[in-house]
């Protein structure tokens, strides 16, 4: 039952959304059209209560303009866009995998296991403004950190990990940490203010991945043969990118900071992608890869 009312809110959603305005006829002629429907008409009353449940579970408010009865949902910032999409995304993949349970073996997935712990407690942090306190097991430590204390100002999830970002109390500066490193999670009842300058958008706008640092954005040129330009023109590196097409290459531009997860993305793209420019990145990619053969030369 759930699954088929999670079902509903998806096409309601998607269906205002695509239209951008639509009266309450032509939305219930389009439903009895769809296999949401299941034969029944969408009543008042039951368009009413589906509405609730959309702003409810998904903060998503679809208004009514009285001056044309047409149907329309308010305009969300990019940012929360981009999470409702990928909540309803999510969403959905979800529904259409426990619809097949009957082919449940034949369906691979990605395991995320750092969000079935912590992530819940981390998510009523973020909500209620609440400071975490944690163990952390550094990777480059032989000892965990004991009882970090962190004012968490948001989560991301990168690579099929999830990572919380805050400041470090201790040290007092915006540390990131990865869920699946952490231990002894729990919510203190010290509540902290948000800086009102803090924004995600704004805090990874110049960067790829997690790494943020205090080094100015560049810009950076790289020239991708016409194969890698497909899958970059389908999935984009950075929101800044654009593409020059030349004859059997593309160069695409981007403004970002240099980091070690831009540098460890291009490493793993180096034999179809060659870096142009800054100079000071080029050598960062000459350095890593010379890294890289010299276990192989040492065999020789």
């Amino acid at each position: 039952m759930a699954r088929n009312l999670l079902s509903k809110y998806f096409w309601i959603i998607d269906t205002i959304r695509r239209r951008r305005r639509i009266s309450r006829h032509e939305l219930t002629e389009l439903w009895l059209k769809s296999d949401v429907s299941e034969g029944r008409p969408l009543t008042r009353r039951t368009f009413y209560n589906y509405r609730e449940a959309i702003l409810e579970i998904f903060g998503l408010n679809i208004e009514c303009d009285n001056s044309t009865f047409e149907y329309y949902i308010t305009e969300e910032d990019a940012h929360s866009r981009e999470v409702t999409d990928w909540m309803l995304n999510s969403a959905a993949v979800n529904d259409i995998i426990a619809a097949g349970r009957s082919v449940a073996s034949r369906i691979c997935l990605e395991d995320v296991p750092s969000a079935r712990t912590y992530l819940g407690v981390i998510i009523d942090a973020l909500r209620q403004n609440h400071v975490l306190v944690f163990d952390y097991n550094n990777f480059t430590r032989s000892r965990p950190d004991r009882e970090v204390t962190l004012e968490p100002y948001f989560v991301r999830i990168f690579h099929q990990r999830w990572y919380v970002i805050g400041r470090n109390a201790r040290e007092n500066r915006v540390k990131t940490y990865a869920l699946d490193r952490m231990d002894q999670v729990h919510l203190s009842h010290k509540a902290f203010e948000l800086p009102t300058d803090v924004n995600a958008d704004d805090y990874f706008r110049d960067s790829f991945g997690l790494v943020v640092t205090r080094a100015a954005a560049k810009t950076i040129t790289l020239r991708v043969d016409h194969v890698q330009a497909k899958y970059l023109r389908a999935l984009p590196l950075h929101a800044s990118q654009e593409e020059f097409v030349h004859d059997g290459f593309s160069l695409f531009r981007y403004r970002m900071r240099i980091t070690d997860d831009l540098v460890e993305e291009l490493m793993s793209k180096a034999d179809r992608i060659t870096v142009v420019s800054p100079p000071e990145l080029r050598v960062m990619l000459i350095d890593r890869l010379r890294r890289a053969l010299a276990p192989y030369d040492e065999d020789k």
